[in-house]
């Protein structure tokens, strides 16, 4: 619940989002059978469905350090691992192409930049709870994020994936 002048109000989303850890970005985020594009019905993976299946199937991590790999719990990792493999099983079976777009992310590791030139990391664990607001060398109030911009925090709706033919 939060104040405004008028008084309280509930918060209308619920509960706060719990960001997932994702080491990095997919460097491919659209694949596609050999079908012309107008028939191409689409389905769309989230970066945290990606690096569930990246954990789980191509580096064969065991369910519980793969759910704190992400700062999830295993029964989260769980269902985001079901709903991504459900998605691939999909595009696979039916023809569809995938496409990775979205989710309630932030990258393990964010790099910032101040004006005077100093680089340095912020950590996932950190990031959570506080944005730096300061260079840790020089102490200047000057600081930004270094690539990937817009993209810390990247809830649900940065992009729209097509359902069904165009």
């Amino acid at each position: 619940m939060t104040i405004n002048r008028l008084g309280p109000v509930k918060n209308p989303v619920g509960r706060p989002v719990k960001w997932r850890r994702v080491a990095s970005l997919p460097q491919v985020s659209y694949f596609k059978p050999a079908v012309p594009l107008p028939m191409l019905d689409e389905v769309c993976l989230s970066v945290e469905e990606v690096e569930a299946l990246r954990l789980k199937d191509l580096v064969g991590l065991e369910q519980e350090a793969c759910a704190q790999e992400m700062n999830v719990s295993r029964p989260t990792f769980q269902r985001i691992l079901g709903s991504g493999r459900q998605k691939v099983a999909d595009a696979l079976v039916n023809g569809k192409a995938i496409k990775v777009d979205g989710g309630n992310f932030e990258l393990a590791l964010r790099r910032f930049k101040c004006n005077d030139g100093h680089e340095w990391d912020v950590p996932f664990e950190i990031m959570v709870k506080t944005l730096p607001q300061r260079c840790p060398t020089c102490r200047t109030p000057d600081i930004m994020p270094l690539w990937p911009l817009g993209l810390v925090k990247a809830q649900g709706t940065w992009g729209r994936c097509r359902r069904g033919r165009r």
